[in-house]
């Protein structure tokens, strides 16, 4: 087992890919938590839902010349795919779908660059058809190609194995993954990056050109729904939509405790020049995948940025590593990529840390692809399982919405609404409008917007912390992150404001505090996901 480690890390340190830092602990060590749990670490990629990657797990096809994955015996089901779904599924029989009428269909990993599918608001609940799923080509699909051959609005309907998503598929193998968790509402990326840190999409303080982007909350106040730049981000558009948010996030409430945290986000420091001669808002890298030429930095992807007490628009640097999750005067924990592995490396690990990938490597369809994003996770987890810090630490990957992919699982309705946008279960209905799960900004009763929850997700738990080879159906949302934390750090302390975190399912259950599953580090090959080394004794 020693050998086989060490010839791994070698391996890893060759290639520079990984630096094994001093043996030192960060300071966030010896804050008092409730928990095992000392470093929180939350991978938000982009537009997936669950079934695109997880609705044949565990039975991959393994052809010829690509990653093979073979489950471990005994591993638990998901809730994805039956055998009807397979060959009779109700989008196959909706003949509203037209040419796009289709069963689930296998996407190879030689497929993995695809178009983008639809995924705003309106579209997603259309595609739900009150809970039937089975109008997802009619409105939320897209038309390769890439793939070439996919030519109609059923490409909606293709998912990935173990082929493709290998890495995740073996992170599960040895860890706890959820088949019951939801964006918190339906909406795409700035929604769901609102949610995670928030819990919450109403309270829009002001907006620019974004009529189409917000909704009355029915009280006054306005509700995002859609994709706006965050306003004065000095990477924001300056003709298209811009809103900015009121309210506390999490920042706020770990900030007020004096836990240190952060966002990491790829291309947020516009001082470096990439290889390809790049910089500032216009970094940007080609992935050799999809061809696509992506900005490293999406602004509307960096949530913290529509907020007052957490905003950095000028993306001012930290004053030094060891100022890295610590107030740092105007940079209010906001950060590059590189800048998480910088403090990390000298000992100074964020109590949470919220890591975006750079563009094209955060999993979105039509510039970015399952297998950059799987280098960016692998690389991300094996340098920290070669960490001290990695014994307390719980490493989340969840997304910020499904991009429209078909899913076949209506989630739980906790959140009504009646707006033009909603259509969940009827013209300008999502449920009968008549209940809201909690009173919103200011103690409004009834915020309008926030039908939820929206699709289901996937969210993983991969920590030594975690069980092994596990399934949860725990019904949680992307809010159930910010509430373990809370609870891990401020004795159960809540945002408000209405705030899904509480009402949010715990992810306790993902864990066995009691003992680690898995004490070594358990280290796949970020090309094709696939161990470095022999089976791991635990």
């Amino acid at each position: 087992m020693q050998k086989h480690l060490a010839t791994s890390l070698s391996i890893l340190l060759a290639a520079g890919q990984l630096a094994v830092p001093a043996a030192t602990h960060a300071q966030a060590d010896f804050a008092s938590t409730a928990t095992p749990i000392k470093h929180v670490v939350v991978i938000f990629g982009e537009n997936i839902s669950f079934d695109h990657y997880w609705g044949s797990y565990p039975n991959a096809l393994n052809p010829a010349g690509e990653p093979r994955f073979v489950a471990a015996p005994g591993t638990p089901s998901v809730n994805g795919f039956t055998a009807a779904l397979l060959t009779n599924n109700p989008n196959l029989l909706n003949a509203a779908n037209t040419t796009g009428a289709s069963n689930p269909f296998r996407l190879d990993r030689s497929q993995a660059a695809t178009a983008d599918q639809d995924h705003n608001y309106m579209p997603e609940q259309e595609a739900f058809h009150a809970g039937l799923m089975d109008s997802f080509p009619e409105y939320t699909g897209t038309p390769g190609p890439p793939p070439t051959g996919d030519a109609t609005t059923g490409l909606v309907m293709g998912y990935y194995d173990g082929n493709t998503v290998t890495a995740l598929w073996n992170y599960a193998q040895h860890y706890a993954l959820n088949d019951n968790s939801y964006g918190s509402t339906f909406g795409p990326s700035t929604v769901g990056a609102l949610n995670l840190i928030s819990g919450q999409t109403n309270g829009v303080s002001d907006e620019i050109n974004a009529s189409s982007k917000v909704v009355n909350d029915g009280n006054g106040g306005l509700t995002d729904i859609g994709d706006a730049d965050p306003i004065g981000d000095v990477c924001s558009t300056t003709t298209g939509a811009q809103i900015h948010m009121s309210g506390p996030n999490i920042g706020d409430l770990l900030d007020s405790a004096g836990i240190t945290w952060g966002w990491f986000e790829g291309g947020f420091d516009l001082s470096i020049k990439n290889p390809n001669g790049t910089t500032g808002c216009a970094r940007s890298t080609t992935s050799a995948v999809t061809g696509v030429t992506e900005t490293d930095y999406i602004q509307h992807h960096e949530p913290f940025q529509y907020y007052d007490t957490t905003e950095n628009l000028q993306h001012i640097r930290p004053s030094s590593v060891w100022a890295i999750g610590h107030d740092d005067g105007a940079v209010h924990h906001q950060y590059d990529i590189n800048d998480f592995y910088s403090a990390v490396k000298a000992g100074n690990m964020p109590a949470v840390s919220f890591l975006k990938a750079p563009g094209y490597e955060d999993a979105h369809a039509g510039y970015s692809d399952p297998l950059d994003e799987q280098n960016f996770v692998v690389s991300v987890i094996n340098f920290l399982m070669t960490t001290p810090e990695w014994s307390s630490t719980a490493v989340f990957i969840n997304y910020d919405d499904s991009d429209g992919w078909y899913d076949h699982q209506l989630g739980q309705i906790v959140n009504q609404s009646t707006t033009a946008d909603d259509m969940l279960t009827g013209d300008g209905q999502c449920g009968n409008g008549t209940n809201t799960a909690l009173p919103g900004p200011n103690g409004v009763q009834h915020a309008q917007g926030r039908c939820g929850y929206g699709p289901r997700i996937p969210l993983m738990v991969i920590s030594p912390w975690a069980k092994a080879n596990y399934v949860d159906h725990t019904l949680t949302d992307q809010s159930s992150i910010i509430r373990f934390i809370e609870d891990n750090w401020l004795r159960g302390q809540r945002i408000g404001d209405g705030s899904f975190d509480a009402i949010a399912g715990s992810v306790n259950n993902m864990f066995d505090f009691s003992h680690m599953n898995m004490r070594a580090p358990y280290l796949l090959n970020p090309v094709t996901g696939e161990p470095m080394y022999g089976p791991v004794s635990r």
